[in-house]
């Protein structure tokens, strides 16, 4: 088998989606119509845009593409008669798109949840491990009958559908521990090797279940891969122990397995502005293919350039014509990504490819500047360089700006101030960096990329400057009527009708909670150690999760809404 290096090619079916926070973990289904002139046209447009992104990520070097999902083209009988007619008129129009991507030479990957169900199928098996099993198996291979030219299924066992998903099929946690894992492999691998077709298994997790350390946990990796070996399957491993976040060293699980694998990247990035303004990755790319350098087993790469996150920016890269900038921070991560692990050539010289020798040195020098100001200020260095674990969970490095929200509050302001003990350093990390804009709106103007982008990402900075000058310095009204003019200047500057831009949430009532009692549940909680200690394993795996059956309903109510109502959210974190 040679390299593979995936895209995923999920973009064109979000245009004229209209929804104002959206879930960008998969293709809105509900959002696609299947009958009719108006379906006509949406499919029409699907597949212009889907040949258009064909054509320039082939012609960078990608060779595959991933497109979702399983359940939503199955035409398997176990489903209800209305979810079958409608997986018809879906299936019969993505039959189209996915001919779009072969005519280009690109490999065809289709994602699933394991395990997506109906109500007809619940009914039907119940709680039955062996029999879901056994009909999801008929789903892959009566998919596989209907879609021969797909290559292979990407699975996902550590997350399922978000708590905002209202489709009449929604996956669910099947799996809860490294044994069942592999025993669903090994009923599966048969499949795919009969079929001729590969089984990718994503190993994110996000803490549900004993499994839910999949990530990073060698353990639990080799106890589900005991034994196993198969031309059908490979492992798909995130670059760190966490999402797509900086500051995560190169996992150490990826050289610790002999199984083939790829590494995950994120060229649009969910936690930085999702491509409304320069985040670049091609450093990171060089650092992580160096460290990777002779591992045999590492067969490529897949790049998520529109897949992650609930927010409301709408950047779509390779779908527009060569001269639309919209999505140009998000495909030049994905030039410099296949350059490095492709060609292997550097992340500069992939940009000077890209761009022209002209353009380059002032769009380098703007990503520098970028790069820079992304570490000082969106993160906090004295927070994001702790490494911190929770439960099953490698915590986040960055929690005060979270996918479209920045948090002006107290609460906010106690917790960072008991985990960042050089208050006056975090506060001149962030003033030192804000004099880099004027700078990177020069480069932006030489290099010929889009300088409103930049102004707007100032602009969004200079806002948690603010807030990190609330955190760290003493109370003072002062800054708290600095940071509401602010808010109501940025939102007056940059109106949702017009463009996406950050929420920011205000709260400047004193948090209940004393700093003391804050550090000691700290201490006690997590852990700066991958390695679980005696009292994770004698109480906080188990007995955190019963105080959260028992009373955590209660205090989610604390939490903002978007905590509660996005993602999978906090129960699954406790199971």
């Amino acid at each position: 088998m040679g390299k593979l290096f995936l895209i995923d090619a999920i973009g064109p079916f979000f245009k004229g989606y209209q929804k104002r926070r959206i879930n960008w973990s998969k293709i809105p289904f509900g959002h696609l119509q299947t009958v009719g002139e108006a379906a006509d046209r949406q499919w029409q447009s699907i597949e212009e845009e889907s040949s258009r992104f064909a054509k320039r990520v082939t012609a960078l070097g990608y060779n595959a593409v991933t497109l979702d999902d399983l359940a939503h083209l199955s035409s398997h009988p176990g489903f209800e008669w209305s979810v079958r007619e409608r997986n018809r008129q879906l299936a019969e129009r993505m039959a189209r798109v996915i001919a779009v991507h072969r005519n280009e030479d690109l490999q065809v990957y289709v994602t699933s949840d394991v395990l997506t169900t109906s109500v007809a199928i619940e009914e039907q098996f119940g709680d039955s491990r062996e029999a879901l099993e056994d009909w999801y198996g008929e789903v892959i291979v009566r998919f596989f009958k209907d879609f021969p030219d797909v290559s292979g299924l990407i699975l996902r066992i550590g997350e399922s559908d978000g708590l905002d998903v209202s489709d009449v099929i929604r996956s669910r946690l099947h799996i809860r521990t490294a044994g069942e894992a592999r025993a669903l492999l090994l009923k599966l691998l048969p499949l795919f090797e009969h079929l001729g077709k590969k089984l990718i298994l994503r190993t994110w997790t996000v803490g549900a279940h004993p499994i839910g350390d999949l990530i990073w946990h060698r353990d639990r990796v080799a106890q589900m891969t005991r034994a196993l070996r198969s031309s059908a399957l490979i492992l798909s491993f995130k670059h760190g122990d966490s999402d797509f976040f900086r500051y995560l060293p190169l996992s150490e699980v990826l050289a610790q397995t002999d199984l083939p694998k790829i590494i995950e990247f994120q060229g649009r990035r969910e936690y930085e502005g999702a491509g409304e303004y320069p985040s670049f990755i091609g450093w990171d790319c060089e650092r992580f293919a160096r460290e990777l350098v002779g591992d045999e087993n590492l067969v490529g790469f897949s790049m998520w350039c529109q897949t992650g996150g609930w927010h409301g920016f709408r950047r779509r890269p390779f779908v527009h014509p060569q001269s639309n900038d919209e999505g140009i921070w998000i495909e030049l991560n994905c030039v410099a990504a296949i350059a490095v692990f492709r060609d292997e050539v550097s992340a500069s010289e992939a940009i000077t490819r890209y761009l022209g020798e002209r353009r380059a040195l002032p769009a380098l020098s703007l990503l520098e500047g970028a790069d820079r100001v992304i570490h000082q200020l969106l993160y906090i260095p004295g927070f994001a360089e702790q490494q911190l674990y929770f439960r099953r969970v490698r915590v986040p490095p960055l929690f005060h700006v979270y996918w479209d929200c920045l948090f002006c509050t107290a609460s906010v302001r106690k917790l960072v101030r008991c985990f960042v003990s050089d208050h006056e350093a975090a506060r001149q990390q962030a003033v030192e960096v804000l004099p880099l804009f004027v700078e990177m709106k020069e480069n932006a103007r030489l290099a010929e990329l889009p300088v409103e982008d930049v102004v707007f990402m100032e602009d969004t900075f200079r806002l948690v400057a603010l807030a990190r000058e609330y955190y760290f310095s003493p109370w003072n009204q002062e800054t708290v009527a600095a940071i509401k003019r602010a808010k109501k200047n940025y939102k007056a500057r940059w109106p949702r009708s017009e463009r996406s831009r950050y929420r920011v949430k205000t709260d400047f009532e004193p948090f209940r909670l004393k700093r003391r009692n804050i550090e000691l549940a700290s201490r006690f909680l997590l852990r700066d150690q991958r390695r679980y200690r005696i009292r994770d394993h004698l109480v906080i795996l188990g007995g955190v999760s019963l105080v959260y059956r028992l009373f955590g309903k209660r205090g989610e109510r604390a939490l903002p809404k978007f905590v509660r109502k996005s993602a999978m959210g906090i129960e699954s974190v406790m199971r």
